[in-house]
């Protein structure tokens, strides 16, 4: 079978497993000829397969700390339907590559706010693995089910402050158009905090201090994102924005317990505007970071997911030098993007922008290029005229 790239509701249909492998080693590359560090030798983190998640893995594993990893994600592999999730076979790859360095890594496919899952990684870390030093949360989900009240919360993207309309991109026709989000109801944010705040990790966080899963001094992070003014309406003042705040403020309530009972610390991170296959989908963001990408990249100071976390760990978190926050406690990576001068270009830019523009005045055409990537496609050593034999995706060890 040949696999071929297909945009369906800006959605990309197909994955290419061996464009997804390369792109796993085109990061694990990237950490071995970057800047080193000492780190953590234990790793769990939840939300592994795709975006930060896999490239903190990544990070962690070839980026100097040699960690050994167990990585939980909610994947499909190969069915009669489709080839597989991309998080199905950055997982295995990943798996391939750090075995072949003799490094642990250890892949759970469940739904992370199950106690059921919970329970069996705190088994394996128990009876196989040893005691955690860093505990990644990196979950991005559209819904969560409360498995003691059976109960589903679905997230949605909206505001909570009247009704935005606002310039997007249609990735699929290549268009730059408007977009109308109406205001959440009460409910609606509710909903969107339960899936996308701070509870489930504070019950992952309770669980493994329960247990006993933590080393003395061990660190929990979770991810965050604040951005510009141009995103604020749609996302810091929406309800993405609320189920973030509530993260934020879930981590001071980790982090007193932590500290209290192993001396260690939970924190945020508040990361860059990247391509992910969460943000992709918020309206205004993609033409924002289309232009940012632009701006960045002309200034020598763009970084992709790697990039990030590499720098995230070698630089702030596992330096020699003391970890700097911000006066509500969170670690800043999102500090290139808002530079003064950045911020001050890309302002310059949108101004200007228009539908019959936007592909000159923005970087769209890399931005667009990450995206596909996210899937295995337009990945630089792929050959994508290669047939596929579908019998041996179904054969490759989880």
């Amino acid at each position: 079978m040949i696999i071929k790239e297909e945009l369906i509701k800006g959605f990309v249909k197909n994955t290419h497993p061996y464009g997804c492998r390369q792109e796993v080693l085109n990061q694990i590359n990237y950490c071995k000829n970057s800047k080193k560090f000492t780190g953590p030798k234990k790793v769990l983190i939840v939300g592994a397969s795709s975006g930060f998640g896999l490239a903190t893995r990544i990070s962690l594993a070839f980026g100097g700390a040699k960690a050994d990893t167990i990585g939980l994600s909610y994947e499909t592999g190969v069915t009669d339907r489709r080839l597989g999730t991309p998080g199905w076979y950055n997982n295995i790859f990943f798996k391939e590559f750090a075995e072949k360095e003799g490094l642990i890594a250890k892949n759970f496919i469940d739904d992370a706010f199950s106690d059921e899952a919970k329970e069996k990684v705190i088994k394996y870390i128990k009876e196989q693995f040893g005691k955690i030093d860093l505990f990644v949360y990196s979950v991005a989900a559209p819904r969560r089910k409360d498995y003691k009240t059976g109960v589903v919360y679905n997230s949605k993207i909206k505001t909570t402050s009247g009704e935005f309309e606002g310039p997007t991109i249609d990735i699929e026709k290549d268009e730059m158009i408007s977009k109308k989000v109406n205001s959440a109801a009460l409910d609606e944010i509710e909903d969107t905090r339960k899936v996308m705040g701070g509870e489930d990790w504070k019950n992952w966080c309770d669980m493994l201090l329960e247990e006993k899963c933590f080393s003395k001094g061990a660190l929990t992070i979770s991810y965050s994102y604040i951005g510009s003014p141009r995103t604020y309406k749609i996302y810091r003042e929406g309800t993405i924005g609320v189920a973030k705040k509530d993260l934020e403020k879930t981590a001071h309530e980790i982090n007193e317990k932590l500290k209290e009972e192993i001396g260690g610390k939970a924190f945020i991170s508040v990361n860059k505007a990247l391509v992910t296959k969460a943000s992709a989908y918020i309206p205004t963001f993609p033409l924002y970071a289309a232009v940012l990408y632009k701006v960045m990249k002309e200034k020598g100071i763009h970084e992709n997911c790697i990039m990030q976390m590499q720098r995230m760990f070698s630089e702030k978190i596992y330096s020699n030098n003391e970890i700097k926050f911000d006066d509500s406690g969170r670690l800043r990576m999102d500090d290139f993007e808002l530079r003064e001068d950045v911020q001050r270009e890309v302002d310059n830019i949108w101004s200007k922008i228009t539908p019959q523009n936007f592909q000159k005045l923005s970087d769209y055409e890399g931005y667009k290029k990450e995206f596909m990537q996210i899937n295995g496609f337009e990945v630089d050593g792929v050959d994508y005229d290669a047939d596929i034999d579908i019998e041996l995706l179904k054969k490759l060890e989880f």
